[in-house]
């Protein structure tokens, strides 16, 4: 048997699955296998200090066999790869727990044929990304990283269910300093060439600029409008912990289906299908999924399991994942943007997010948010969450910006954020997606919320 380096992933996953099923006929089983070929450059004061490039391949065997479901996982290569993989996942399969609630193996079903997607570039290209976004920032100290990666998923059962899919992604991050205050600018795309990575820098330096010495404003509700790397924070944790069927299962969520619980201003759409991801880790296929229409939430994600438990009248979504945050999640998602007229727009200093910029007209007052970061759950029903805002906050009057504002804390409840009545605008969307993990890809506008729950500043 050759070495699983130098087998087609299909082939592979293919060869796993008669294995399995010629030691052990009657077995149940499914077999995905993920070649991953990965690139990154790291750079900090400036310049770079990192170059990383990886090829892996990962083999995930998942097995039903005498009322009891294992899953085994290898990254080795080698010629007994297959055997190793197929005696760990019986010996296993012998010893483990009892699982009721197996939901059995997708049927077949037809999967559009992969696209073509680009490999990483040469470390060059990702040098030249780097020097744009250093340069761009006219002296000051910078930090932050290129990175390229392409994935190749192949998946075969024992029901007879094939699939392949490729997509590949490339994204830039990076921040500026100024007297110790950070600007950040980040985003991702098909492909690096894609990213301006020169207009990024310059973005990060003038938000670094712009928040040289601070106010600080005491604890309270204030409108914001969220630029789209914050607004992602809070699009992220809606799928995360909101839609999740698992979580509604559990009654761990806000989320009822046919219920108006936003503002009519809010559509959210899931559609990986669109980015190459045509199939998830059941080997269920992607589908456009409206999870929130015009304020209505219209839909919930699931996975072959929490389908199966949720009734017989729910079907998966296909929104398995192998690994992830817990139960199925949305990770494609698009909060549309809502259209205005040329009369709504406004003239924003070059340290704002382009998406943003519209929604500064006609605000009387509002802060101006860049990121959050350190966001945590503290109620998942009500979906509570406390965090820091990050890399720049600005007080908004009259349609102007006129000052930086210290770091603030908040402990806000999300879908509240989002509510009837408390959105009173939706930007266009960032250019490129901005990512929550490596998987996911979210296509974000700025918000403008009538209300924000701080709850402390800089000193307390």
């Amino acid at each position: 048997m050759n070495a699983t380096a130098d087998i087609d992933g299909a082939e592979l996953a293919a060869r796993v699955v008669d294995a399995v099923i010629s030691r052990a006929p009657g077995t149940q089983v499914e077999v995905m296998v993920e070649r991953t070929d990965q690139a990154l450059t790291r750079f900090a004061n400036s310049a770079i200090h990192q170059n990383v490039a990886d090829e892996s391949t990962v083999v995930r065997v998942r097995l039903h066999r005498d009322g009891r479901t294992v899953t085994i996982a290898s990254n080795r290569r080698g010629d007994h790869v297959v055997v190793d993989l197929v005696d760990r996942a019986l010996d296993a399969a012998r010893t483990g727990p009892r699982d009721a609630g197996w939901p059995g193996l997708a049927p077949p079903s037809v999967i559009e044929a992969p696209a073509a997607a680009p490999s990483p570039g040469p470390p060059a290209q990702r040098a030249a990304a780097v020097k744009a976004f250093v340069d761009a920032a006219g002296g000051l100290e910078t930090a932050g990283y290129a990175r390229s990666t392409r994935t190749e998923v192949a998946f075969a059962n024992s029901a007879g269910h094939h699939a392949e899919a490729v997509h590949a992604w490339s994204a830039v991050d990076g921040i500026a300093r100024h007297t110790g205050h950070d600007g950040m600018a980040r985003t991702a795309a098909d492909t690096l060439g894609a990213i301006d990575t020169a207009a990024l820098g310059a973005r990060a330096a003038a938000k670094a600029r712009q928040s040289a010495l601070p106010r600080e404003l005491p604890a309270g509700r204030y409108p914001v409008i969220l630029e789209p790397a914050a607004a992602a924070d809070l699009l992220w944790t809606l799928c995360a912990h909101g839609f999740n069927g698992k979580a509604v299962g559990q009654r761990q969520s806000f989320a009822e289906v046919g219920t108006a619980q936003f503002d009519p201003l809010v559509t959210i759409v899931d559609d990986a299908g669109a980015q190459g991801v045509t199939f998830d880790a059941d080997g269920t296929p992607t589908r456009l999924l409206v999870l929130v229409d015009a304020g209505i939430t219209s839909a919930l994600t699931f996975d072959r399991r929490t389908a199966a438990e949720t009734g017989a009248s729910v079907s998966s979504t296909g929104h398995a994942f192998v690994q992830g945050p817990g139960g199925p999640v949305a990770t494609n998602v698009t909060m549309q943007p809502v259209v205005r007229g040329a009369g709504d727009q406004a003239v924003a200093p070059e340290f704002v997010d382009p998406a943003a910029a519209p929604l500064l007209a006609g605000v009387e007052q509002a802060l101006l948010v860049s990121d959050f970061w350190y966001t945590r759950v503290l109620d998942p029903k009500a979906l509570a969450i406390t965090g820091l805002t990050r890399n720049g906050v600005w007080l908004v009057e009259n349609g102007a910006v006129t000052g930086a504002v210290t770091n603030l804390r908040f402990t806000q409840e999300y879908p509240a954020a989002l509510a009837p009545g408390s959105v009173h605008g939706v930007g266009p969307v960032a250019t490129g997606f901005l990512q929550a993990w490596s998987q996911s890809r979210l296509a974000v506008p700025a918000l403008r919320l009538a209300s924000w729950n701080f709850t402390g500043g800089a000193s307390g």
